[in-house]
């Protein structure tokens, strides 16, 4: 039987030398700890995996999701005890969404007592009570094709406001702004205070008591301007006094949370 022959000792070395280099590069590398344990793989991935390999994203960064949310972060998203619902800025219940801004989706009711009282001191006042404001003729005007805004009775009844009940007649509508004009000139077109009976003048500058002059709160020079649907185009409709009673509704900021959908 022939012998084999015993590799030589530089061969030996070599062989060594070569095994030691591969030990330390898995060791470096800790390619040898991802390939053991359970579920381990040296397959590099963008998914977190346990004792895998994770591959870092196109801007050499972590991805976000394998980084985990502490507890603290978990609480932060919520923002204490409030939800995002409870954050998000939502418009009223019986208004159109407008972007930044809501409008009622049709004209304020006037109670039965009420009636004929509905001028623009009412009409302002019900809408701040309602926590609003009267919106003025560019607002209405810009909201026409969103809204069913008053219009005549030739008018599409499907996007305009308009009287299509015949029993008490069939009128043209229109609604009241918040835009004022004075249809005179002079510091009295736009009304007075008067002069109160009374009242007196300063002494110690030699100024006279003033004389007694009625008050004119509700000028018929000072007028609100009124606008009508128009096709949807939006018009101006003319003025009425300021103590004409008129159709209107109101404008409203969005509100954050459950307050916001309260009637």
């Amino acid at each position: 039987m022939r012998s084999l022959s015993r590799p030589s000792p530089s061969v030996l070395a070599a062989t060594a030398l070569l095994v030691s280099v591969v030990a330390l590069v898995f060791a470096m590398t800790g390619v040898g700890a991802a390939t053991s344990g359970s579920g381990a793989s040296s397959t590099p991935s963008s998914t977190p995996r346990r004792n895998g390999v994770l591959r870092l994203g196109p801007d050499a960064k972590f991805p976000a999701r394998a980084i985990p949310t502490v507890n603290a972060a978990r609480v932060a998203t919520r923002l204490g005890d409030k939800t995002e619902d409870d954050l998000t800025a939502i418009c009223p219940a019986a208004t159109v969404d407008l972007g930044s801004w809501c409008i009622q989706s049709s004209t304020q009711a006037v109670d039965t007592e009420d009636a004929g009282k509905n001028d623009y001191f009412y009409a302002t006042q019900k809408c701040v009570e309602l926590g609003g404001w009267l919106p003025s003729a560019e607002e209405l005007i810009g909201a026409a094709d969103q809204i069913k805004l008053s219009s005549t009775v030739d008018d599409n009844s499907t996007s305009a406001s308009t009287d299509i009940l015949p029993e008490d007649g069939l009128s043209d509508r229109r609604e009241m702004s918040g835009t004022l004009i004075t249809t005179t000139a002079g510091a009295t077109a736009a009304g007075s205070m008067g002069s109160t009976a009374g009242a007196k003048g300063d002494p110690g500058s030699g100024q006279p008591d003033p004389v007694p002059l009625p008050a004119d709160p509700a000028p018929d020079t000072l007028q609100y301007v009124t606008v009508y649907d128009n096709g949807n185009a939006g018009g101006f409709a003319g003025g009425k006094p300021v103590s004409s009673p008129e159709r209107f509704r109101c404008a409203f900021a969005k509100k954050q949370g459950a307050n916001a959908q309260e009637d």
